[in-house]
């Protein structure tokens, strides 16, 4: 039995690996640094503090990891606030869902991005947790953001939902014990083997049905 349903935001509800890729991109081009081929497939999942120091130890950008991640949020939330890349449907389809489970966002994203999109999606009393891999020890694929989500939520992990779309997102989910549903992204999808996880498929959140989610144990 389901009892609760956890979002993944990148991806799931706003389609930001675009704008993640081209801010960051574009940072690292500033400082005649090369954003290499798998450098965003490496960071999708991780936590700030994860990200910024692979940008600036492997990448070589020559700023420490708070000041990296410090540049790269107000780019970002910038960006936001001015245009946010919403999914189509995707703000309805959370408060359908939300009208039938508990929900709870389980985020890559630091705090104040998780803020600013809520805020701006009108969505800043849909969730009854938010969570930052900026707030547990380790980020995505590790299993510890869904792990404390379901905990806050007061549901034991097998009794909840995940809904990811990146590798190590689902990775994340499935390593908690959540079942797991799969968005992928179209320009970003996930590997095979996470795929795997997954028992439920589909091409965005309007997909996404109570009765789909009832039926996943």
């Amino acid at each position: 039995m389901i009892n609760a349903v956890v979002f993944d935001l990148d991806g799931v509800i706003i389609d930001s690996e675009e704008v993640w890729e081209e801010v960051r991109r574009d940072y690292v081009a500033s400082f005649g640094r090369e954003f290499l081929p798998d450098t965003q497939d490496r960071m999708m999942g991780m936590s700030t503090g994860e990200w910024s120091t692979h940008l600036a130890e492997e990448v070589g950008v020559p700023r420490t990891p708070a000041e990296v991640a410090d540049d790269v949020l107000g780019r970002m939330a910038s960006k936001y606030r001015s245009d946010l890349p919403l999914i189509p449907g995707s703000v309805d389809s959370v408060r359908r869902i939300g009208e039938r489970f508990p929900i709870a966002l389980a985020s890559s994203s630091a705090r104040l991005l998780i803020d600013q999109v809520l805020a701006t999606a009108g969505l800043s009393d849909a969730f009854q947790v938010t969570l930052s891999t900026e707030e547990v020890p380790r980020g995505k694929p590790h299993p510890d953001v869904y792990l404390a989500a379901a905990e806050k939520l007061g549901f034991a992990p097998e009794t909840c939902a995940a809904v990811e779309d990146s590798s190590n997102g689902l990775r994340s989910a499935g390593a908690a014990g959540l079942a797991v549903v799969a968005v992928p992204h179209g320009v970003y999808p996930p590997a095979a083997d996470a795929l795997a996880l997954a028992s439920l498929v589909v091409s965005d959140l309007r997909e996404l049905s109570v009765e789909a989610i009832d039926r996943l144990r």
